[in-house]
Formats: structure tokens, C-alpha cells, sequence
């Protein structure tokens, strides 16, 4: 392993076009960055906060325009490509070859790690509960809910905490639900319930999931607070109870290697705390970023940072809120020149998504799409990469630049750099 640093920025959710097998999961024509920019365009997403057209002048000079472009096959609603000199990154973009569209599948193939295998999804049914009869037995049984439980089936987590959230504070009956993902999410109040408490139940659900041999990806613990229905807020102490990737990922060379993997935000979570080396909590676009200069800074040599962005999943993307997406990509676009500023001759920046979450798209759930693969650093060479045929050509990239052995799964992106070494 050299001396190099890495800094990946995931965000969350930020598809670039709908993939060509997007029709099997019903999300052909789902592009979350290009509806974006049709909606400002259109004056679609004006509010108090922001209005116009989106502007994006730092991700534009990454190539993110280009890289959308190459994705969706045409240019987006309104814009003029910039000439390629004027670009100061690497761009591209990556197809998903994972089964899924979900958070872990996206994560595990960046690090090299595709999931091949179906997960076991919790399927909609007309009435009834969509959980099995003899897991939820269990559940209740092991977990020691002598109150019982809300199971709201399918449903959407910022919905039904405020429909169901004074019927939970007055019964301490822990609100159960779940999505299009294959998770288990459990709902409960803070103080009236207790965050422990519901760490402690969501533990036994996963080992209760895998005992009976549910392949499901994840078992969320949705922690909130307020005083009544209308005013309940999801807390920043969310915890995910993931499966293990199913197999020997970047951040486990990195770490086997002798370096660090730091992980900023809900990352270890993603990875089952598997090849992290320190794990750094943080809430908000704005916290989340922060703490990202402030780890990248003092990482020594042999480190990668990994910080996802779930902001724009969890508060705008599932939520369909096109304005307060747009908003948030011009703030996490007006902070990159001051990690620019920070940047070392060994550092590389990279941006990537895990799957799409089109904010103009039908229901709640994630959307098929490409996601943007753009990488920059003093050393680091510009231009066009093409289309990647898996995420994992992202983080074969990463174990190139970080001088570790190559992964399993997909092809370096990297250049001879501007020095004439690699």
C-alpha cells in the first residue's frame, strides 16, 4: 500500500438515466439528475429557498453535465455542454449489474462486491400482514412485546410515524413496516419506548431473519421524537443491522493492508461494520460534509474516507420532493471548492451513487439508473471514461490509485498520471 488518500462522496440516491433494464423493475424513463433539471427549468422547483434554473457550476466542471448526457443519450432540458478542456476531472458513468436497486447492492458493487443472488422481499398483499405468521411469532414473542406491535405492511417511514405515532406513545406498541426494499423497519419514540429498547428489538429481528434463513438485507431501527400526529421527526440515530456483503470487499483490503477506512454517516452500517477502521457519526447535508474535510484532513497516507449522503435518499428522493433536491445538490455543489482547496499531490475525490430515487417518479421507492462516476486529484488525468459496465470498475479504481491488490470485480479507470506513474 503507498501513501495515497481517497475521499468518496456517495450520494445517495443520485441516478444519471434509467438503465437499459430499467423496464424490469418498472422504472424506464426514471432519471432523477435529468427531471431535476427539467423541474428548474420549468420553474417547477421555485420556493423561498431557491428558484431558476439549477445551478451546478462545480459538479459541471467535474463533468457531471457530460456524464448525465452520455447516460441518458441526449443532452439535458437547457444546457450547453461545457468544452471538454475546461473539464478537471475524470467522468463517466457506471451500469449496475447487481440484481437489486437497493442501498447495500449499490454500496457492496462500488466496493467490488456484486450481489448476484435475489433477496427476499416482504411482498404487498390486499389485506393481512405481509410479514410470515411464524417470523413475526417469534419476533413478538423473543423480543418481549407482551404489548404487541402496528404492523402498517408497506407504507412510507415519514407517513406512518405521524399517523400511528400517538397510538405507539400510548400503547408502546412498536410500529412495524417495511418498502419495495428487502428490509424490516421498526418505528419507535425515543423517550416513550427508549433507544436502547429499540436497538435491542431490532437486533433480535435480524437474528431471528437469519436463524429461519430470510434473506433480507436489512433491519432498520427508526428512532423519532415530537408530542403528537403532525409533529413527529425521524432522529439522526438511525441504525442499520445489515447483512454481511457476500464477499471480500475494497474497504476489507484496505484495512487487511494496513490502512484506514473511515466512515462517515450511515457507511459502517451498509458494511455491517466489516473492514472499518473508525466510524465517525454524522446527521444533515451540512454535518455530513463537514465532517468529511475534517476526517480527509487528518487521514494519513494509506486511508480511505467513505461518506454517504443519505439526505438526498431519505429527505428528498423518497419524499418526491423535487425542490428540496434541487436545493440540496447547489449546497453539496458549493462546498467542493473548498475541499478542493484541501486537496493533496496523493489525494483523489471521488463522486458516485448507489441507485437512483427520481423525485418525479411514481410511488416512493428507489429507480433503476446509471449513476455518475467522476474522480479528480493533483495527479489524476481528465476526460471521458466512458461507460462502465459495473460499479465495481469504481472501486477497482480506488484499490489501483491506493496501491493494493485488485479486486475480484471490475476494470481501473486509472490513467497514467500527469507525473508518468500510476
Amino acid at each position: 500500500m503507498n501513501n495515497n488518500r481517497v475521499l468518496i462522496l456517495l450520494m445517495d440516491s443520485f441516478g444519471i438515466g434509467s438503465s437499459a433494464d430499467a423496464d424490469k423493475f418498472g422504472d424506464a424513463g426514471a432519471d432523477t439528475f435529468g427531471h431535476i433539471v427539467e423541474s428548474c427549468t420549468k420553474g417547477q422547483a421555485d420556493s423561498e429557498l431557491r428558484s431558476g434554473p439549477l445551478s451546478l457550476p462545480n459538479l459541471e466542471r467535474k463533468g457531471l453535465y457530460l456524464a448525465a448526457a452520455a447516460s441518458r443519450k441526449s443532452q439535458l432540458p437547457g444546457y450547453q455542454p461545457v468544452a471538454g478542456s475546461e473539464i478537471d476531472a475524470a467522468y463517466g458513468y457506471a451500469v449496475e449489474t447487481s440484481k437489486g436497486k437497493d442501498t447495500p447492492s449499490g454500496h457492496w458493487e462500488i466496493a467490488g462486491s456484486p450481489v448476484f443472488f435475489d433477496w427476499l422481499y416482504f411482498q404487498k398483499t390486499s389485506e393481512g400482514s405481509c410479514f410470515p405468521q411464524d417470523f413475526m411469532h417469534r419476533f413478538i414473542e423473543e423480543a418481549g412485546l407482551k404489548e404487541g406491535i402496528l404492523d402498517d405492511g408497506h407504507a412510507s417511514g415519514t407517513e406512518v410515524i405521524n399517523r400511528l405515532g400517538d397510538e405507539h406513545r400510548k400503547t408502546l406498541k412498536p410500529i412495524i413496516y417495511t418498502s419495495a426494499d428487502s428490509v424490516f423497519q421498526i418505528a419507535a419514540h425515543e423517550e416513550s419506548f427508549g433507544l436502547e429498547r429499540l436497538y435491542d428489538i431490532c437486533k433480535t429481528a435480524r437474528r431471528i431473519l437469519d436463524e429461519m434463513g430470510m434473506n433480507i438485507g436489512r433491519v432498520i431501527a427508526r428512532p423519532f421524537t415530537g408530542d403528537r400526529n403532525g409533529n413527529y421527526r425521524r432522529t439522526g440515530n438511525r441504525h442499520d443491522y445489515s447483512v454481511l456483503p457476500p464477499a471480500k470487499t475494497l474497504l476489507d483490503s484496505i484495512k487487511n493492508s494496513g490502512g484506514n477506512v473511515i466512515s462517515i454517516g450511515k457507511i459502517a452500517d451498509i458494511f455491517a461494520n466489516q473492514g472499518i477502521t473508525r466510524q465517525v457519526k454524522a446527521t444533515g447535508l451540512e454535518n455530513l460534509f463537514d465532517q468529511s474535510l475534517t476526517e480527509f484532513s487528518a487521514a494519513p497516507g494509506g486511508s480511505l474516507v467513505f461518506t454517504n449522503f443519505v439526505d438526498f435518499d431519505s429527505e428528498y428522493g423518497h419524499r418526491r420532493d423535487i425542490t428540496g433536491y434541487a436545493g440540496a445538490l447547489e449546497y453539496f455543489d458549493s462546498r467542493l471548492p473548498e475541499l478542493d482547496s484541501i486537496l493533496q499531490e496523493n489525494d483523489m475525490v471521488v463522486i458516485a451513487a448507489d441507485h437512483g430515487c427520481d423525485p418525479t417518479w411514481k410511488g416512493t421507492d428507489h429507480t433503476r439508473e446509471h449513476v455518475p462516476f467522476l474522480f479528480w486529484g493533483k495527479s489524476i488525468d481528465t476526460g471521458f471514461i466512458g461507460e462502465r459496465k459495473t460499479f465495481a470498475d469504481i472501486g477497482q479504481t480506488i484499490a489501483e490509485f491506493l496501491g493494493i491488490e485488485a479486486l475480484a470485480y471490475g476494470t481501473s479507470c486509472l490513467k497514467h498520471n500527469k507525473t508518468g506513474n500510476k
